[in-house]
């Protein structure tokens, strides 16, 4: 016999999102850093972040409502998603703060600007591993989020964070959002490879 479940109602505006958020998880983050069209630079976490697409390779971020980042990809149309690490754990929080658009993040929260190769927007320097990427197609709404798809231009990993294979996931130590205020960190890591399916040949024991 299954565990007994609890029905759980929608908010007073119809809507399951504060029980959906803290189901759907863990939920890595994509830490974005954009360009003004005024020269201002913004840094964000957005933690609604995965892979759109690999031939093209192309990330996708949503940002819920309309904010800098969005503003300035639209204007710009460059973007880079910077890896979030554990040890920057209270900066990124901090850069989910209101800032007005004139105050920039990088700033305001003591991170380091470091240039990028393909795109104007900057790099965090202290983080490990940095996407940069540029507008695929314009923004989808979908109700009060905005799906941004950027196609990768440039992928820069920290030199100890890689392996023979390519980047190491222990050596990255990303963060990750949980549910209400929680962060979670790795924990058990497992490795298994894919089982393809194969027709057997009736010939193939034959002498």
């Amino acid at each position: 016999m299954g565990a007994m479940r609890t029905d759980v109602p929608a908010d007073r505006h119809g809507s399951f999102a504060r029980v959906v958020k803290n189901l759907v998880l863990p939920r890595p983050i994509a830490w974005v850093s954009t360009l003004s069209a005024a020269g201002v630079d913004n840094l964000a976490p957005h933690s609604f972040f995965t892979v759109a697409s690999t031939t093209p390779t192309v990330v996708q971020f949503v940002s819920t409502g309309e904010k800098d980042s969005l503003r300035n990809i639209r204007a710009t149309g460059e973007f880079v998603v910077n890896l979030a690490p554990a040890e920057l754990f209270e900066q990124i929080n901090a850069t989910s703060t209101d800032y007005p658009a004139e105050i920039s993040e990088f700033d305001a929260v003591g991170l380091t600007r470091e240039p990028s190769l393909t795109v104007a927007a900057p790099r965090v320097a202290e983080s490990p591993a940095a996407i940069e990427c540029r507008l695929f197609r314009d923004p989808l709404q979908i109700g009060d989020g905005f799906l941004v798809f950027g196609e990768v231009t440039h992928v820069a990993v920290a030199e100890e964070a890689m392996g023979e294979r390519g980047p190491v996931v222990q050596r990255l130590h990303p963060i990750a959002r949980l549910g209400h205020d929680e962060w979670g960190e790795l924990g058990r890591i497992r490795s298994i490879r894919r089982i393809p399916y194969r027709v057997a040949d009736p010939e193939a024991d034959l002498p």
